[in-house]
């Protein structure tokens, strides 16, 4: 089917294409309580096709995307791309080429055990220890082989194959005739059965204090204490503003050389772009474009030092040898993760929902488990908000040296945010 699209593209009125060929296959596993209810082989395969249109005698460009099902007729393949091609007549950017550098590094053939990584995970979830006040309610394994090819009109043709895979995880707890339920969503490339454990306890753990919590304690401003997933977003939010995109459209003001956090008195950020990541869901050193991923320093000791992006941002700021990041790696703090939790402050586990955005820097989460210390004391609480702003919390953040991975993220243990707006629901 590819050679047919090919073969059509070659003949269509467009100026450049690319193509990602996806083949997946897999296992499902779907479990109530620690029976198994279902499970399935998946065997899929997809086509996306991008399309690039010349406008006003090449001083614009157009673009759109489609897919094309692999069950597809060639009437039914030219019926997609006429569409896909007049949608991109319709997108009007300034002009930008795609990537024409031939890659340098070899294919990624990984070795993915399907069978075996779907057992580890199974026997991973049967080893949690439960109680009769806390369990496992449910949950569903997804492990994937997947097989990415892509090429473009400029001769980059690059393939690679890696691990997926996703846990999904229901858990309840009870307490004198109250029950609550907790869900959690794990992804990986493979099995890391230690973590799986470790992180499903403190979710039973994290339920049965819930039910213990009292109304968080309107507190005007606090110390706050990030310790789990939740903490990726504040990091994201010094990754998204070193992207080529936010540059260009005005929205991050960050320069090269300069620091990110002017007058910073806490640790300084390291953040590095990584070709590889073991254990990621994304483990690819080519990113969608064609572009070859690169290890390099984004952000050196708290100073900008390498903008990353796709190719139409890139070549808008003149970047060479640029791609989309997939993994990246924030070095540790100073501290250990007992020195970040110090004196008096908020430690949230669980939000109902929460942000750090890359836009405004605005922060904002709803507290549904968090742990005030206080005076040497600890009281488990519940409702509330937390928010901020990330211009001014940067300033004085710290965190542990103990990193921890979460997915396609390397990021300290331990992160503590002074002097956010702690929005609390009882006098204190």
């Amino acid at each position: 089917m590819l050679d047919t699209i090919k073969k059509k593209l070659a003949a269509l009125d467009c100026d450049a294409w690319e193509l990602t060929e996806t083949k997946k296959r897999g296992w499902e596993f779907y479990f109530i309580r620690h029976k198994l209810d279902q499970n399935r082989a998946v065997e899929v395969k997809s086509v996306k096709v991008k399309l690039y249109k010349s406008l006003e005698g090449g001083k614009l460009i157009g673009s759109a995307s489609g897919e094309i099902p692999p069950t597809a007729s060639e009437a039914e393949i030219d019926e997609r791309l006429a569409s896909i091609l007049y949608q991109a007549t319709l997108v009007k950017n300034p002009y930008y080429t795609i990537t024409d550098k031939p890659i340098d590094i070899p294919e990624k053939k990984a070795s993915v055990d399907v069978e075996k990584t779907a057992e580890d995970f199974i026997r991973a979830m049967r080893s949690v220890e439960e109680t009769a006040g806390e369990d496992i309610n449910s949950y569903e394994i997804f492990v994937s082989e997947l097989t990415r090819h892509t090429l473009n009109s400029k001769g980059v043709e690059y393939t690679c194959t890696y691990p997926e895979s996703s846990v999904e995880v229901v858990v309840n707890a009870r307490r004198d005739g109250h029950e609550i339920e907790m869900y959690r969503m794990y992804d990986s490339g493979t099995c890391d059965a230690e973590k799986l454990r470790s992180d499903i306890t403190d979710t039973m753990r994290c339920g049965r204090d819930r039910l213990t919590a009292v109304p968080t304690p309107k507190l005007d401003t606090a110390a706050v204490v990030f310790s789990t997933e939740d903490a990726v977003s504040i990091y994201d939010y010094f990754l998204d503003r070193m992207s080529a995109s936010m540059k260009h459209q005005k929205i991050s003001d960050w320069e090269l050389g300069k620091e990110v956090a002017p007058g910073a008195r806490g640790d300084k950020i390291t953040l590095e772009a990584l070709s590889t990541l073991p254990n990621s869901s994304e483990d690819f050193p080519v990113d969608e474009e064609g572009a070859v991923i690169r290890d390099r320093f984004l952000i050196r000791d708290g100073v900008a030092e390498n903008f990353w992006g796709s190719r139409q941002f890139s070549e808008y700021l003149g970047l060479r040898d640029s791609s989309v990041v997939h993994n990246v790696r924030f070095s540790g703090g100073k501290g250990s993760a007992a020195d970040v939790r110090h004196g008096d402050y908020l430690e949230v586990v669980e939000f109902s929902s929460f942000e750090a955005d890359a836009m405004s820097g605005d922060i904002a989460g709803e507290i549904r488990v968090g742990y005030w210390h206080h005076d040497g004391k600890t009281t488990v609480v519940t409702g509330g908000s937390v928010s901020g702003n990330m211009l001014e919390a940067a300033k004085d953040m710290t965190f542990s040296r103990e990193t921890r991975q979460y997915d396609t993220h390397i990021i300290p243990a331990v992160t503590r945010l002074e002097n956010l707006r702690i929005a609390g629901v009882a006098d204190v």
